[in-house]
């Protein structure tokens, strides 16, 4: 139990300054403005939160992507389309578009969901400590439309320590980026 918990603990304490990051740039703006990284454009810009209704939602996705990504679920192990993904890439949010993972920082953790080290930018980003379970973990939402995308966990390789654990239903692939 003991080493579980201390990559728990390494992974809160390096995410609680994502979090702080991103609550120190939200309080700057105001209205539902929020400063991302755009890969697109080549460094930071303002966008505007993507807030929608549940049947707003309900049009857009599918009701897998609708129950993973607003209703917190998760897909079964090594059953997403993109866990066995190694092409080229960036990886964006199913529920808005944002840029959230590079192919380059993806790698097979064995777990059966993609898994990265690093994601494009801490502000794209909002963690949130997860209490559904026995054993605590850290959310990983959008920041721009907070939609559910997985968990991260403090064993993953270097150089961040980091693990990524990804639902592909909450992805979208850009391939050749």
């Amino acid at each position: 139990m003991t080493r579980l918990l201390l990559p728990l603990a390494v992974a809160a304490g390096i995410l609680a300054g994502y979090g702080t990051v991103l609550a120190e740039t939200m309080k700057a703006e105001t209205g539902n403005a929020i400063r991302v990284y755009s890969i697109d454009k080549g460094g930071y810009v303002m966008s505007e939160k993507v807030i929608r209704t549940d049947a707003e939602w309900k049009q857009l996705l599918t009701p897998k992507q609708f129950r993973i990504l607003r209703e917190k679920g998760t897909e079964m192990a090594f059953s997403g389309h993109l866990h066995d993904n190694h092409a080229e890439g960036v990886y964006r949010c199913a529920g808005c578009g944002l840029e959230l993972f590079l192919s380059g920082d993806k790698y097979d953790s064995g777990t059966g969901w993609p898994s990265f080290y690093d994601v494009v930018a801490r502000e794209n980003i909002v963690t949130e400590d997860d209490y559904s379970l026995l054993i605590p973990r850290i959310e990983v939402l959008c920041a721009r439309c907070g939609s559910h995308l997985g968990h991260v966990f403090g064993d993953g390789p270097r150089p961040t320590g980091l693990r990524y654990c990804i639902n592909s239903a909450a992805l979208t692939f850009d391939p050749g980026r």
